[in-house]
């Protein structure tokens, strides 16, 4: 009798603390979805000013770690309207406000993604 009294009990605390543990993480899970910024928004570009780029980026190995963090990159300039990196064609397409970005600085931003050395911008139309 003893034996089963042990091993309810045992039974009953590990349910309690693993709920314990699943309450928690929901909790922070919460916490730090309210907690995260909200994404700028983007103000609304003259048609007159706007621009498009493309380029070829070298250097990139994959599609979802290379081309993604690029395009992320790209997309959150000040002044960029759009960015489409491309990884089988390894090609860019940037529209932008030439007010505000340079065909240079998009260079500038995509060589500083990696070490400055892994990604190399070529045949920059504009």
């Amino acid at each position: 009798m003893n034996f089963k009294k042990s091993i309810a009990i045992i039974a009953i605390s590990g349910l309690l603390f693993s709920s314990c543990k699943d309450s928690k993480s929901e909790v922070k899970a919460e916490t730090a979805a309210a907690e995260a910024p909200a994404p700028k928004a983007k103000k609304e570009i003259a048609a007159a000013n706007l621009q498009t780029a493309s380029f070829t980026i070298e250097g990139m190995t994959c599609a979802v770690g290379c081309a993604a963090t690029i395009q992320e990159e790209l997309t959150g300039l000040d002044g960029v309207q759009e960015a489409k990196v491309d990884f089988d064609k390894k090609l860019a397409t940037v529209t932008f406000d030439k007010t505000v970005q340079t065909p240079e600085n998009l260079t500038k931003v995509v060589q500083a993604t990696g070490d400055g050395k892994t990604y190399k911008v070529s045949n920059m139309k504009s």
